[in-house]
């Protein structure tokens, strides 16, 4: 029998040989990893003039994805960018500030905790005094549990400060990931968020998580969700140049389900330079090239990887990083 390139046979050594023939396939990483497979990518944008609404929904689907990797990248123009700006601009929107007029209210008794503290990471959960879900996920980390948090907010030491770098919405799912921002930049900004999952609409997309738990080396979040399935999601690099979320779905990746989302980039468009994402770069099955296109320009795509994100300087979250999707694997 052969396994990835190796000839195993049954000799004088018999059972021996076997068997370190398949603990050789079983370490294989060509078997591990599991085949690249390409996705399809729908963009479902919608004209607004308002900076603090999201009408960019970006899906990604596919019937046999169960890993995948998103990263947080600079965008382009960074080295040559005077400033950040990351303000809030209300201008051409219906509404100022607070929460949004379509989504529901809910009250809440406001609470910051540190929920662990290391020579790493460290790990705050925020409960907010309203939110738009009732739902109170609960937070497992070590032998304690938290619930109630609104915000899970994870911070990156280096050299002994804590940057933030990424931030989970347990109640709706919402990820936002960030590198380390260059400190001329200070806390620098998000832009666009992600749901990976079971993606649903209720008053807008969203993902129905059940329960999270956190191992802290490595650091990775597994998160239960309400209609079946899971996901385990390690932070795999954090510097400047990236932060990389190594994503694997349990099962793999609801295929009961057809070509149902497992994931969406939930960003802002009002034009080139008032936007988290103004454009779409993709690699095609089969092409040597990347391919980009104006976000408006782009409906339907199939891919082996996209990346969301601006090569002209925006007003809005200036140093708001892209974020690419890739190695889509079965």
């Amino acid at each position: 029998m052969a396994h990835a390139g190796r000839s195993c046979s049954i000799g004088a050594f018999g059972a021996a040989i076997t068997l370190a023939c398949l603990l050789a396939s079983l370490a294989s990483p060509a078997l591990a990893a599991g085949n690249v497979i390409p996705i399809d990518v729908d963009n479902h944008l919608t004209p607004t003039t308002c900076a603090e609404e999201d009408n960019v929904s970006a899906t990604l689907s596919g019937t046999d994805v169960a890993r995948f990797t998103v990263e947080a990248l600079p965008p382009a123009y960074l080295a040559s960018l005077q400033g950040d700006r990351t303000a809030s601009d209300f201008t051409g929107c219906n509404f100022n500030g607070g929460v949004h007029p379509a989504d529901p209210r809910f009250a809440f008794r406001p609470a910051t905790r540190v929920l662990f503290d290391g020579a790493q990471w460290r790990i705050v959960g925020i409960t907010q005094s309203s939110f738009w879900r009732a739902q109170r996920v609960p937070v497992k980390l070590g032998a304690r549990t938290f619930n109630g948090i609104h915000l899970l907010q994870i911070f990156k030491k280096v050299d002994g400060k804590p940057r933030e770098i990424a931030v989970l919405y347990p109640s709706d799912g919402n990820w936002r990931i960030k590198p380390v921002p260059e400190a001329r930049f200070g806390d620098g900004a998000y832009g666009s968020s992600i749901l990976i999952g079971p993606i649903e609409t209720r008053q807008r997309p969203m993902v129905a998580i059940s329960a999270i738990s956190v191992t802290k080396l490595p650091l990775a979040l597994d998160l239960k969700f309400v209609g079946g399935g899971a996901a385990t999601i390690t932070l795999d690099e954090v510097s400047t140049l990236r932060t990389s979320l190594d994503v694997r779905l349990t099962p793999p990746p609801f295929s009961k389900h057809g070509r149902r989302p497992f994931a969406m980039l939930r960003s802002m468009y009002v034009a080139p330079d008032n936007a988290d994402v103004s454009e779409v770069t993709w690699r095609a099955p089969g092409d040597a090239s990347l391919r980009t296109e104006a976000l408006a320009g782009v409906g339907a795509l199939r891919a082996r990887q996209v990346r969301f994100g601006r090569s002209v300087p925006s007003r809005h979250n200036s140093s708001a990083p892209d974020l690419r999707f890739s190695d889509f694997r079965d």
